[in-house]
């Protein structure tokens, strides 16, 4: 086996920091408006612009026509990494926040588009670290990976050894990376630009339109309001939970649809099992919220569907404190913690298409008792499903929910109770934000531990690219000559 060359791995993060620079001085034109001071976008650029360059003229001579997929799976989980790291500068330059374990947290949260917080007071932030902090949800949402695929082709790299280190279900539907890149960015920026648009032109000021879409079409859920979105009109909170709904939904669909193949879209079962289910879950909580929690119907609808579709899709928005609805209300919200929209989209957890997998694989082994004999196999959208794959899948499950229980214990240890530990744990894994008990949504991260924080931002990272990017680095096997 090839030798993991340094060199190579230094020369790709390069071109990634240099679009941390870009994103840095975006911000510089929002503290011009509003008269704020640009040192820290300024800093943080300099900053980031002297790492990639140190690391470009360090692998400048070193050739990456043979990049292997170990530095790959390198690449990308220092990416989000250095990311995170370097995200955190802004927040202590302005001194928004005050302590560097906090900035981190604060930074992969918003590059892993958890949407988590520890600012108790969002309100009283500078309106360029309001819009950093957004900013950091949209450029995460897409992958910073996939963002830099537009680029990435003068490198040598392939789209199947960029796309695998984020999903093992990804559809392939170009096989050029460039091709694919433009064409993903292209729907991200298209549906981007509508919502902001058609926020505008509700309650919300341009400012605020263009934060909470940044956070929308991400899937992340930070908003530049202490009470989220239930401050805004009922036209606001629908439109978001339109577009958080279509955020959740594979790119690849989006794909099929301005190429007119509609039959593909209507064979895939994914699109339909997650539609469905989100229907499913959004009546169950209306029902419990008219039925149980004495709320008119309409509110009860409107605040029903609006959080199911928050939770399922992992932007973590809120329109009303969730913890006072009926306790069989609360305990829906807990188990669409585990849910997770459609892969291929900007949502974390599990993926609809991982449950729907494993449904299928129960229904095959009920089906074998009722008729030993009988030959049954597994099929997704007409195709029968390979071993290997379904068997990585119900592997992914178990691996997730294994972490999912050693990280609840590891944080009721440091003092947290159960309740706490265990919505904490998952919400910061699946990328969604907030969860039960202290951290509820009216509520903030900034309580817990550094112990603790430490835990959730690696559990963030983690769960932004699906575990096995992360674990496998640990392998004997990965670094075995």
């Amino acid at each position: 086996m090839k030798l993991i060359n340094p060199l190579v791995i230094l020369r790709v993060l390069s071109t990634i920091l240099f679009l941390e620079t870009i994103a840095f001085l975006i911000c510089l034109p929002v503290a011009h408006i509003f008269n704020e001071s640009p040192y820290p976008f300024l800093c943080s650029a300099l900053i980031s612009i002297i790492i990639s360059v140190s690391f470009f003229l360090l692998s400048k001579n070193t050739s990456i026509d043979k990049i292997t997929n170990r530095e790959g799976f390198i690449v990308v989980s220092l990416s989000w990494f250095l990311f995170s790291i370097l995200g955190t500068v802004p927040y202590v330059l302005s001194g928004s926040v005050s302590s560097f374990i906090d900035a981190f947290f604060e930074s992969a949260s918003g590059f892993t588009t958890t949407g988590a917080t520890i600012i108790k007071d969002i309100e009283i932030l500078p309106f360029s670290i309001m819009f950093w902090r957004n900013l950091t949800q949209w450029i995460g949402g897409l992958g910073i990976i996939l963002l830099v695929i537009i680029i990435l082709p003068s490198l040598k790299m392939t789209a199947q050894q960029l796309l695998s280190m984020e999903s093992s279900l990804k559809e392939k539907i170009l096989p050029k990376t460039k091709a694919i890149g433009y064409r993903l960015l292209y729907i991200y920026l298209g549906l981007t630009l509508i919502e902001i648009i058609l926020l505008y032109v509700g309650d919300m000021n341009l400012f605020d339109s263009i934060c909470h879409t940044l956070s929308t079409v991400s899937t992340g859920g930070y908003s530049t309001r202490n009470t989220s979105i239930s401050e805004y009109s009922s036209y606001s909170q629908i439109i978001i939970a339109i577009f958080m709904f279509l955020s959740g939904i594979s790119f690849v669909i989006y794909y099929y649809l301005v190429k007119l193949r509609l039959r593909k879209i209507v064979k895939n079962e994914e699109l339909w099992f997650y539609t469905a289910f989100t229907v499913a879950a959004g009546i169950a909580a209306t029902l419990i919220l008219f039925h149980n929690g004495g709320i008119i119907f309409s509110n009860a609808v409107k605040e029903g569907f609006f959080q199911v579709i928050s939770i399922i899709t992992t932007t973590g928005f809120t329109s009303t404190d969730y913890l006072k609805w009926p306790s069989a209300g609360v305990m829906l919200i807990f188990i669409l913690l585990f849910t997770g929209a459609s892969t291929g989209s900007t949502t974390g957890g599990i993926k609809m298409l991982r449950h729907l997998l494993v449904i299928k694989n129960i229904r095959n082994i009920f089906r074998r008792i009722i008729h030993p004999s009988a030959i049954s196999q597994i099929k997704l959208n007409g195709k029968l499903i390979n071993e290997n794959v379904n068997l990585s899948v119900i592997s992914f499950v178990v691996f997730y929910l294994f972490i999912f229980i050693i990280g609840t214990i590891l944080i009721v240890l440091t003092g947290s109770d159960p309740v706490t530990s265990a919505s904490a744990v998952i919400s910061t894994l699946g990328n969604t934000g907030p969860g039960l008990g202290s951290i509820g949504p009216i509520y903030t991260y900034a309580p817990m531990s550094d112990t603790s924080k430490v835990i959730f931002s690696f559990l963030m990272i983690i769960g932004r690219l699906e575990i096995n990017t992360i674990f496998i680095l640990f392998t004997k096997s990965f670094w075995r000559l």
